[in-house]
């Protein structure tokens, strides 16, 4: 788990000053410069192009997490897995390309009613999809370097800092909306040649084949797991995203555009566990390599615990100041408040139950993962269908929530009867204990300041009475040994030496 920890509180410092920047793109710059409609643009057109670029990488992806173990060499060339996986990739596009020209007129017809604007920017797509696609295949190649922070930072940090930039320059009318638009889609694609670059300034970037090293068996077995990696790419991006597609083809893009936003500090509950999640991928699939137990079983507790106490953090933090959120967003965006609830909650659900996901896709049952998400998507769209047109948004993020819960029950299920993995204990009801403590008081208080004093009172009460029980109590002992680094760093505490 070393490794582990200090990645992922590394990644997780990124994560929040991404969480930052995200807040200020999302709730305070695109609902006070653009439309719903012109967010719901931009939302979706990043959301079809993540649902196509899955598809293009061929499911290469998985197997670089699942078998780059066994190709990992000490001279950096790692009989030539780069190029292999590079090739994959680039048969990927050309198919997705295709499939894109084809059914773009379908796509416009779809649109033409309620989302005209997307018609627009339909042949932007395949842009798009290109940057995406391989900067998701260098990103997990870069991760099985065990390097998993670099990814995040380019997409947490760099990409955000560009856009906000480019909103800057519309703002003060250096940019039309549609050159906005196109420096929006350059701002998205950046960070997939800067990884390049960092890839080949490190002598990291080998493009010469090995196709020795490929037998038939080695060639059967990536060929399986990328077969399986797709269908789990592919239903975890809908889940992700179905929602939001569901919405703008039953409602129209004003909708997507207020889902959007308050899909935003739904997910803020998750992020910090996308950096423990992508090293852990790195760190069960050796694991389970060398058929090490005991380290698995470290990775299933450690993770639900400290994931847990994150969640917990967050989601109560978020919904204590919903009414301030709102106030900052702006009215508009009323319709979306049990989005936040509902989409927090389930990712909270999803954070308690830790990298149950990193240890299902790594194992030699990674095919039950796939046939879990795909009677998932089934029951996400049946649920879509059957809500979003009786309760509208709130709909669409029960859907999503629920979901979850059952997608993470049945993964519990399936590591506790099948390899006899428990990773609950009475700290997970010491937490429930301090998230009532803290958050009941602070919801209590009296205030009635302008909203943004209100949230940093309301938010400091809460946090002092939530994060001093969690660290003198130890409830996790991954948090406290982050924490005593950082207040080592400032002299809060002595060092031991």
């Amino acid at each position: 788990m070393g490794i582990i920890v200090k990645q992922s509180v590394k990644g997780t410092i990124y994560v929040y000053l991404g969480v930052l920047l995200g807040f200020i793109t999302t709730a305070i710059l695109l609902p006070r410069i653009y439309t719903t409609t012109e967010v719901g643009l931009l939302k979706i057109i990043v959301t079809y192009s993540t649902l196509i670029a899955q598809f293009g990488t061929l499911g290469i992806n998985g197997a670089t997490i699942r078998l780059f173990p066994f190709f990992r060499t000490e001279d950096n060339k790692h009989h030539g897995f780069l190029p292999f996986a590079l090739s994959i990739g680039m048969i990927g596009f050309l198919i997705s390309a295709i499939l894109l020209l084809i059914f773009k007129p379908l796509l416009v017809e779809m649109s033409l009613e309620k989302s005209t604007l997307l018609v627009e920017y339909i042949n932007y797509l395949v842009v798009l999809v290109f940057f995406q696609l391989f900067f998701s295949i260098l990103d997990i190649y870069y991760s099985a370097l065990m390097n998993s922070v670099h990814g995040t930072f380019l997409k947490e940090i760099f990409q955000r800092v560009l856009i906000i930039l480019m909103i800057a320059l519309y703002y003060f009318n250096l940019l039309t909306f549609h050159q906005f638009v196109l420096a929006y889609i350059a701002a998205i694609s950046l960070p997939t040649i800067y990884i390049l670059y960092t890839l080949i300034r490190e002598g990291q970037f080998n493009l010469r084949f090995e196709l020795g090293f490929l037998d038939r068996k080695m060639i059967r077995s990536v060929g399986v797991v990328s077969l399986f990696s797709i269908l789990n790419g592919l239903t975890v991006i809908m889940i992700q995203n179905v929602d939001l597609i569901m919405i703008n083809k039953m409602m129209g893009l004003d909708a997507a555009g207020v889902y959007a936003i308050c899909f935003f500090f739904g997910i803020v509950v998750s992020l910090p566990a996308r950096s423990i999640y992508k090293i852990a991928n790195v760190a069960a699939a050796e694991a389970w390599k060398n058929e090490d137990r005991k380290t698995l079983k470290d990775i299933y507790e450690k993770s639900c615990l400290t994931l847990f106490v994150i969640g917990s953090y967050l989601f109560l933090g978020v919904w204590l100041n919903i009414d301030n959120i709102i106030q900052i967003v702006g009215p508009e965006y009323l319709s979306g408040k049990w989005v936040i609830f509902f989409i927090g909650l389930g990712c909270l659900l999803d954070m308690a139950t830790g990298a149950n996901s990193s240890l299902m896709g790594t194992s030699k049952y990674y095919k039950v993962q796939s046939y879990l998400l795909l009677v998932l998507v089934v029951l996400l769209v049946s649920l879509n269908l059957l809500l979003i047109p009786r309760y509208g948004l709130t709909g669409a993020a029960v859907s999503s929530a629920a979901s979850l819960g059952v997608l993470n029950l049945l993964r519990y299920l399936f590591l506790y009867f099948k390899y006899g993995l428990q990773p609950y204990n009475k700290r997970f009801i010491y937490i429930l204990l301090i998230s009532a403590f803290a958050y009941f008081p602070a919801f209590a208080l009296p205030l009635h300041f302008h909203y943004i004093i209100d949230l940093l009172i309301r938010s400091t009460i809460f946090s002092i009475l939530f994060l001093l029980p969690i660290y003198f109590f130890r409830i996790s002992p991954d948090l406290n040994q982050a924490a005593d680094k950082v207040l080592k760093k400032f002299r809060i505490i002595p060092n031991a030496d």
